[in-house]
């Protein structure tokens, strides 16, 4: 449920105080961040979210080579490339194993991910969890995800893995709706989540996280896809606010309707938020129709914003370089 005083902010109002504090807080934040592009491979974006192999039964598979000519084409430098290993995630369980194995020759362009469910028989509660997770990060992950359990978000084996992450030093990409890593509108799981597990960073995605773009978001909303023009004060923005470990990857349909659905706020939001998202597409599968470069090439951001969206948040969160 939306807060009152959020509903009688006009649009105007709220767009002009955000722009003055874009100007005076976020540009100068971010032009004295910006990196040396010359030691990356070329391409003005950074990926956080692609897959390989067969996510979907009704997908066509998608090998390293086949990803790396698509992102050539679509200057990307370089991309993290997720595993999927709960039932709820994919058709078909893309393990750690795998995704460490088939990024293994391309390690300056594909970054790893490594997962486990929450529900797997590990033992040594979470002493065992960081045990798995330093396995995965010797042999080259950069992070944990795409956490995608059939769990509430707030379920104690997340906290479990959470806190490992935390301790290991893994950045947790987590889907969120209303059958993997389900919460309420407001998120109030994910809070609980942020509060307890402050060492830990979390990259937001899903239709749950990205409804929450807006402060009227509905239960139904966090299953699916609004078109409604969004009402400032979503949880998004409120736990950003909040803490400092929570980022969003904009990536797959959600994320491109998160900012699209209101471009006016859309916009905006980019700009207040240019330190905490990361750019995505959720590529998976060769054809796949990706709106994210449409979608961006129509903002007109600013070049500090772009920069800091495009790559430099995903480098300097995932450490890469």
């Amino acid at each position: 449920m939306s807060n009152p005083t959020h509903r009688s902010i006009s649009r105007r109002r709220f767009h002009q105080a955000i722009s003055a504090l874009t100007i005076t807080a976020v540009a100068p934040r971010v032009a004295h961040a910006e990196e040396d592009d010359s030691q990356f491979p070329p391409g003005k974006f950074v990926d956080v979210h692609t897959h390989l192999g067969q996510t979907w039964n009704t997908t066509t598979p998608l090998g390293a080579e086949e990803l790396l000519r698509w992102m050539d084409a679509h200057e990307v430098a370089q991309a993290v490339v997720l595993p999927l290993v709960s039932p709820e995630a994919s058709s078909y369980p893309l393990t750690s194993d795998y995704v460490l194995a088939q990024t293994a020759p391309y390690r300056d362009r594909l970054i790893p991910f490594c997962s486990i469910d929450p529900r797997t028989s590990y033992r040594g509660g979470e002493k065992g969890a960081i045990e798995m997770l330093r396995k995965y990060k010797d042999a080259g992950a950069r992070g944990f995800g795409e956490h995608k359990p059939g769990v509430p978000i707030d379920h104690p084996g997340n906290l479990q893995l959470f806190r490992a992450c935390g301790e290991v030093g893994l950045p947790i990409l987590f889907h969120l709706d209303n059958q993997r890593n389900t919460d309420q509108p407001g998120l109030p799981g994910l809070a609980k989540v942020l509060a307890e597990v402050p060492d830990a960073v979390f990259i937001g995605h899903g239709p749950g996280w990205w409804a929450s773009i807006s402060g009227d978001a509905t239960q139904q909303d966090l299953g699916g896809y609004p078109r409604t023009k969004t009402v400032p004060g979503g949880a998004i923005d409120v736990l950003m606010e909040k803490h400092p470990n929570i980022y969003g990857d904009l990536s797959a349909g959600s994320g491109a309707n998160a900012i699209n659905r209101d471009l006016e706020f859309g916009r905006e939001f980019l700009i207040r938020r240019a330190d905490r998202l990361m750019f995505g597409t959720d590529f998976l599968s060769p054809g796949q129709n990706v709106p994210q470069f449409e979608l961006f090439a129509k903002l007109d951001l600013p070049d500090e914003v772009r920069r800091r969206i495009f790559r430099e948040n995903a480098r300097r969160v995932l450490k890469i370089g």
